[in-house]
């Protein structure tokens, strides 16, 4: 594994998401000295915060898997997670509601989901589900270690035993016509793959090795920190200053003094300039790359992932068909991919996600108040030609009607608080094409062909972020910042393969 050239004593982060959080707390447990400089007033990024009227709303993810890469970070400096955040389980993980009416939870507990199956569908698919459980958790063996938690030089470091059995199990075949091999259902087949849209790639379109993210929620588990899922950032940060760091907020970098092929400080926009001896950044790519000084050249342009449209609503009204979270899907499927990564239109049949946090954390809103998110995916900026600032109003407005049809009457009345994201704001955040889930997972944008960590030209700068390696996601970010200090340290620790370790603070213990 390359490593950055020179001394190390003291690294910059740039940026307090999580995947710059794992970074300087790995870096911390390694014995170096550690700046995070943010642009914002606290930590987080994009799983930021916003309170209004009372309404504390986490402003971007919303599904909490793998929580134990976490206390992985908080553990490299003597602390864990169960120390600053409690998590609760889910249970269902996801409510699937279908346009036939139909509906199944889903249950990461094999014999809750089996009973479910065989309530809800059939014996056989029950049958096959237990299959494709054994299936899904081979793959995540095969592929933890050597293709997740790894930093590539080379195409030449996919080569080797793990590579072998990824085939073998049939990573390389077309993660649908995988999952189909086992049920039969075609509700199950969407609950064991629509976390395609994550990768930005049609399930039928993407590889198999993909359906790892289909490990991580169905059979990992879904979990939500008492207090929202801001509670992570801020707990990591707690700890990250507790070991020493300095934590600088409200600071935006604006270059990187360079002397050689070396950064030896960074200067920020009211005037600073911090030195030191490696910079970690974990901005959005193309503002790592304006501070490095230009994008690297690559053969075909990276290619984004879909984008979403995301209501933060707060009101007196709720529905109790609602889980945490709630998938509601249209009849259609393979139109949707097709009009998301296509032909850049939005979606004629929406599937939605709904999650409903007070239904776990009544906190998170005034007294007999509900807060709800709604998340439609639709065309990034460069596959779709929509107006957002003149759409949005309209657009707001269909998918409120649409859920009005699916049963969830008054949907949208009655909203003490409204507030909608769009693919035009989250390009005015900087986030390249206007999406938050960066470039997509094709098979030219994943492992060594993913963005790299080591930027030519620069001998002691690292990337980290879901731009970079290994990719997008909660788990993936705080990994991301794990591999960038591996790359600062040169030391790559990893847990036993297989380790799940969740971290549960009892009620009333979280800080």
């Amino acid at each position: 594994m390359r490593t950055v050239e020179g001394p190390t004593g003291h690294v910059i982060v740039v940026g307090a998401g999580l995947s710059g959080l794992s970074a300087a707390l790995h870096l911390l447990g390694a014995g170096r000295s550690v700046t995070v400089v943010e642009r914002e007033g606290g930590p987080g990024g994009r799983a930021g915060r916003t309170v209004m009227g009372g309404y504390h709303l986490d402003t971007g993810p919303t599904v909490l898997t793998m929580p134990s890469l976490i206390d992985e970070a908080l553990a490299a400096v003597g602390t864990g997670l169960a120390n600053h955040v409690e998590l609760l389980p889910l249970d269902p993980v996801y409510r699937a509601c279908f346009a036939d009416g139909s509906r199944i939870d889903v249950h990461s507990d094999p014999h809750a989901m089996e009973a479910e199956i065989s309530r809800k569908v059939n014996l056989a698919d029950a049958v096959g589900y237990r299959r494709l459980r054994r299936w899904l958790e081979r793959l995540y063996q095969v592929q933890s270690h050597s293709f997740i938690d790894a930093n590539f030089d080379s195409p030449l470091g996919l080569l080797g035993a793990d590579l072998v059995r990824l085939a073998a199990v049939g990573g390389f075949a077309s993660w649908h016509g995988r999952v189909g091999r086992f049920v039969r259902d075609e509700r199950l087949r969407r609950i064991f793959t629509f976390q395609a849209l994550y990768a930005g790639v049609p399930p039928a379109r993407a590889l198999a090795a993909y359906a790892v993210i289909a490990y991580m929620d169905t059979v990992g588990g879904v979990w939500f920190p008492r207090g929202g899922m801001h509670a992570v950032p801020r707990a990591m940060a707690r700890a990250a200053r507790s070991a020493g760091a300095e934590l600088v907020y409200g600071a935006t970098v604006e270059g990187l003094e360079r002397v050689g092929g070396r950064a030896v400080a960074v200067r920020t926009t009211d005037g600073r300039r911090i030195p030191g001896d490696a910079v970690v950044l974990t901005c959005d790519l193309p503002i790592a790359y304006r501070l490095l000084g230009g994008a690297p050249r690559r053969p075909v342009p990276l290619r984004y992932a879909p984008s979403a449209v995301v209501a933060h609503l707060g009101g007196p009204r709720s529905w109790p068909e609602l889980a945490h979270h709630t998938l509601s899907f249209g009849r259609a499927w393979g139109r949707t991919f097709d009009e998301l990564t296509r032909t850049g239109e939005l979606m004629s049949d929406p599937s939605l996600l709904l999650t409903c946090p007070t239904v776990t954390d009544p906190r998170l809103a005034p007294p007999g108040r509900h807060l709800h998110y709604l998340l439609a995916p639709c065309p990034n900026l460069v596959r779709g030609r929509q107006d957002w600032p003149r759409l949005a109003p309209r657009y707001r407005d269909e998918l409120y009607a649409e859920l009005e049809r699916r049963g969830l009457a008054g949907f949208g009345a009655d909203l003490e608080l409204e507030e909608v994201v769009t693919p035009a704001d989250w390009a005015r955040q900087g986030l390249a094409a206007g999406t938050p889930f960066s470039a997509a997972h094709t098979v030219a944008q994943t492992g060594p062909f993913r963005p790299r960590n080591l930027p030519r030209g620069w001998d002691n700068v690292v990337l980290a972020g879901c731009g970079t390696t290994p990719g997008v996601g909660v788990p993936t970010a705080v990994i991301s910042g794990k591999l960038a200090a591996a790359r600062v340290t040169g030391t790559h620790r990893r847990p036993p393969l297989g380790r799940r370790a969740v971290a549960v603070a009892p009620a009333g213990s979280a800080r």
